[in-house]
């Protein structure tokens, strides 16, 4: 990691935006992503206890990549029909990956996950990761793909090579990466790990966004 870069963004950002994401620019933009009631929506819905019934948990899976800002309203359709479009069998297996990802073997559930998307050819970086960043909003990451391949580049993240198609080896020590970064800037850039992405895209040269 560069540090020096992430400290020359941070002084730009708070320069910028006195007390980062406090702001009242920043706090409007925060409106406008729901994350508050996102958040809620996602550990409600997802709670352990939940996962007995599949097609509950389907459902409001689909609720809330339809509702997500952070998604891609070409991406939202393709899920839902994904997900009406499985065998029941499969319906199953990818509830159980939730869970797992959510509550278990989260390196187990993120590979159930993609090979059923990697099926649908729907295996996208938002979509595998979205659940994750509402259902644990300090520590779990949202992989965009421009900012996460600019990210990797601009601020010289040792040993991690962005790729289109999802892996958990990439996520783990992306989000490790981004975890890091977090403890180097005030506590104002980093309300959860979304927003310090928000920061770390904005800090972004436009050469590599």
């Amino acid at each position: 990691m560069n540090l020096e870069k992430l400290k020359h963004a941070e002084k730009i950002f708070s320069q910028r935006y006195p007390g980062g994401f406090a702001h009242p620019e920043m706090m409007a933009i925060g409106k406008k992503h729901k994350m508050d009631r996102m958040i809620e929506f996602t550990q409600t819905s997802f709670a352990k206890k939940n996962f007995r019934d599949t097609m509950d948990i389907l459902d409001n899976w689909i609720k809330l990549v339809s509702r997500s800002s952070m998604i891609s309203i070409f991406e939202k359709p393709r899920f839902k029909e994904f997900v009406n479009s499985l065998t029941p069998k499969e319906k199953n297996l990818l509830v159980a990956g939730l869970k797992n990802q959510l509550h278990g073997s989260e390196p187990k559930g993120f590979e159930t996950i993609l090979d059923l998307m990697k099926m649908a050819k729907l295996a996208k970086w938002s979509l595998i990761s979205i659940c994750p960043v509402y259902h644990n909003p300090q520590d779990a990451v949202f992989v965009k793909p421009t900012t996460a391949k600019g990210v990797v580049a601009y601020f010289e993240l040792e040993d991690l090579v962005y790729r289109p198609q999802p892996s958990w080896e990439f996520y783990e020590a992306y989000r490790s990466a981004i975890n890091t970064m977090k403890t180097k800037v005030d506590s104002s850039l980093a309300p959860n790990s979304a927003a310090f992405s928000g920061f770390l895209m904005m800090s972004l040269p436009q050469a590599v966004k």
